[in-house]
């Protein structure tokens, strides 16, 4: 299995041969799920004693399960948080995995972890958090806010006299559902605050349930999470308020961007992230809407050694990294082995320039307003709210969930669109999330009519 042979090298052309081909796709297909039996049947056996061979494997896996799998990357994924990596950043990740390399120390890896430290450089100023500021890439959102939350709270009890009955921290119902998953893991409380109409988190309301919980004289608040960007509408939380409130009280604030932190690139928009400075601990996904492959999460402190403190992990066999030789990724999250999943993010940063960014997030706004627009005036839709970054919440007036449900999994059938409805305040609406710079306004206006003709 590990000498390079005549039938490898065959492998390995065909591997690239594929590669090439699903980067060279413009489109590429949506695709869509096939049942567990349709698979197995068309499959086959294919994990067996003596194996298939790579070139069958490959046939396999090309055939029919990649048709499978929806692609993220195609221009009508409106659905969730899709994905639109460079060409760049995929043909990097090629180059990431062959290198086989771990990315967890500065002894193992340290011009991985450099560049990687060159691209956290530019999030970190973009959110405009002090030079001494760093932390390191993990898989995703969820291990971002763990990470985050894990320092906070080691912080706290580093400077408290004695630990509370219960830890907690405070986050509105809009919070990312991750955050709940967070806090069950950490056994801690999640004090609710009220959000407002549209769903964001503001100072008055923070300090109005921080001070209720004082009343109350419970002391096991820590940390604040606010949002830069909700998940399912798009809103970003007053930072500066809930900045306040933490200064006031004491308390941690993490400020959750892992969608909409990108749009900090973009000038039409940079001004509604103002307090983002002040957070002590931020993540964005470049996997989500700065064009890199999954997965990848940024994770950023305002002083990192707090996060260090809480996070390095000592052991006999790691004296040798923990000597301190330079900036350590496994000492800033919870993980110790990691891939250097940030390199095909600097890779196409490298290669693109940030000016590139700024302009493909600045389109993708600009789609999104001008679908607003067209949605807004078509009587058969009514906007739910205008949108604050690239999220498009509306209504098919008439329509019962089902007949949401119903267009939507026509539309993928039919391989128009992957576009899942959501619901607000209890109400079945319809969502689009554009982060694809590929997606035009004519890919919007092709789905609106659809949804405009469907008779129920």
């Amino acid at each position: 299995m590990h000498r390079y042979t005549d039938e490898t090298e065959r492998l390995a052309r065909a591997i690239f041969d594929y590669a090439l081909m699903r980067v060279q796709l413009d489109p590429p297909p949506l695709d869509g799920p096939r049942s567990a039996a349709e698979l197995e049947a068309a499959a086959g056996s294919t994990v067996t004693p003596d194996g298939i061979g790579g070139l069958e494997a490959l046939r396999v896996f090309a055939d029919v399960l990649a048709p499978a799998i929806v692609s993220v990357d195609n221009p009508r994924n409106l659905a969730f948080v899709p994905a639109a990596p460079t060409e760049a950043s995929v043909l990097f990740d090629l180059v990431v995995g062959s290198g086989s390399m771990y990315g967890g120390s500065w002894l193992e890896a340290a011009g991985a972890v450099h560049a990687e430290n060159e691209a956290l450089r530019w999030l970190a100023d973009l959110a405009g958090l002090p030079p001494a500021a760093g932390g390191c890439f993990v898989s995703g959102g969820t291990l971002g806010n763990l990470g985050a939350l894990v320092a906070a709270r080691h912080t706290a009890a580093a400077r408290r006299e004695q630990r509370p009955r219960r830890w907690a921290i405070a986050a509105t119902g809009d919070v990312h559902s991750s955050v709940h998953s967070v806090a069950r893991v950490m056994d801690v409380d999640v004090l609710p605050v009220p959000a407002d109409d549209e769903g964001r988190m503001t100072g008055v309301a923070l300090d109005a349930a921080v001070r209720a919980l004082e009343a109350e004289e419970f002391d096991g608040l820590f940390a604040v999470v606010a949002t830069a960007g909700t998940t399912n509408a798009g809103r970003i939380d007053d930072l500066s308020g809930a900045a306040e409130v933490c200064a006031e009280h004491g308390l941690w604030l993490h400020v959750d961007g892992a969608y909409g932190g990108a749009a900090l690139t973009a000038p039409s928009v940079r001004s509604r992230f103002n307090g983002v400075e002040q957070a002590d601990s931020f993540i964005v996904d470049p996997h989500k809407w700065l064009f890199s492959p999954f997965d990848c999460c940024a994770l950023l402190y305002r002083d990192p050694e707090l996060a260090r403190a809480a996070h390095s992990q000592k052991a006999a066999y790691l004296d040798a990294i923990s000597s301190r030789q330079g900036w350590d990724p496994s000492d800033y999250a919870v993980h110790l082995s990691r891939r250097a999943r940030g390199l095909p993010f600097w890779f196409s940063l490298a290669t693109h320039g940030t000016n590139a960014y700024r302009d493909a997030i600045e389109t993708t706004l600009a789609v999104t307003r001008d679908a607003a627009r067209m949605i807004d005036s078509l009587p058969e839709f009514e906007l739910v709210m205008e949108p604050e970054l690239s999220v498009v919440l509306f209504r098919r007036i008439g329509w019962t969930p089902d007949d949401y449900r119903r267009w939507s999994d026509g539309a993928l059938a039919d391989q128009l669109c992957f576009t899942p409805p959501t619901t607000w305040r209890g109400e079945t609406v319809m969502r689009f999330c554009v982060v694809n710079p590929r997606t035009t306004f004519d890919d919007i206006g092709v789905i609106v009519e659809s949804m405009a003709a469907f008779r129920t």
